[in-house]
């Protein structure tokens, strides 16, 4: 952190905008990590491969750029119950803007319990158990060190769904990973390893986060990395549970009377005279 009692430090910063990354060149073009956004880039390099870039300073191959394509498929659904995409629809049902609704319901998964943040601290914990496996410590020992350190949560971050056992990208993220020739390489191994142990003791298994987190560690991300990389990982499903209700009269996704309120603290009070 800069020293604010150092106004050095402010002034080699002051009224000059510096940038690690690239820019408009005016009359020349526009760069990006020294390669050429019109010339290197367009039409040469996926979307996502760029973005990739932009979050992380590093250009993923083909290979694994169709690998992070499937990846953010598998991130965001299009269905309205969930809750990140049900503020998508009732920002459709309101006629919000679709910039506005997806932002929205983007930043709401900006959360420990769903989004990006799942993915990073699954990663967390795989490289916390990678070392405890290499320091000896058995897979049971390192679950319930786990547990211990999550003390009142009951969840290992990566290896439970609040509705469904078992997750069907798995199967799928696997017949993916053969078909691109990638290798099933060490945090991987553990994440599975972690995931049977689990079954065997209260049923979870591994989800697609602890999936994600494990593939990309042996691909040596960082969680920085992949917190930067899937900070809009619902937008896909939120647009489309915006457009779906934007398409449909207004104000006609999930009505409510009083009525289909059930309340259940206090009675009601009576309202003093003024």
């Amino acid at each position: 952190m800069p020293n604010h009692n150092n106004t050095s430090f402010w002034d080699h910063h002051r009224a000059i905008i510096r940038s690690r990354k690239g820019g408009w060149v005016v009359n020349q073009g526009v760069y990006n990590h020294n390669y050429s956004m019109m010339d290197d880039l367009l039409g040469r390099v996926s979307f996502v491969r760029v973005m990739v870039l932009n979050a992380t300073g590093r250009l993923p191959g083909k290979r694994l750029g169709a690998w992070f394509d499937a990846s953010l498929l598998c991130t965001s659904w299009p269905d309205a119950r969930i809750w990140c995409n049900q503020i998508g629809a009732l920002a459709g049902t309101l006629r919000t803007s679709p910039t506005a609704a997806t932002m929205a319901g983007t930043l709401a998964a900006d959360s420990r319990a769903y989004g990006a943040l799942t993915v990073v601290e699954s990663m967390q914990f795989l490289l916390r158990a990678r070392q405890q496996l290499s320091d000896g410590m058995p897979i049971s020992d390192i679950i319930a060190a786990e547990y211990r350190r999550k003390v009142g949560r009951g969840y290992i971050t990566g290896y439970s769904r609040p509705i469904a056992s078992g997750d069907i990208r798995i199967p799928a993220l696997e017949r993916l990973r053969k078909r691109l020739g990638f290798a099933k390489k060490a945090h991987l191994q553990l994440a599975f390893r972690i995931g049977k142990e689990l079954a065997k003791q209260n049923g979870e298994q591994i989800n697609t986060a602890a999936y994600l987190a494990a593939f990309l560690a042996d691909q040596a991300f960082t969680p920085e990395e992949v917190k930067r990389i899937y900070a809009t990982m619902v937008s896909s499903g939120v647009l489309a549970c915006y457009a779906d209700t934007r398409d449909r009269p207004a104000e006609a996704f999930l009505p409510l009377r009083c009525s289909d309120v059930e309340y259940k603290v206090k009675a009601a009070r009576p309202v003093p005279d003024p």
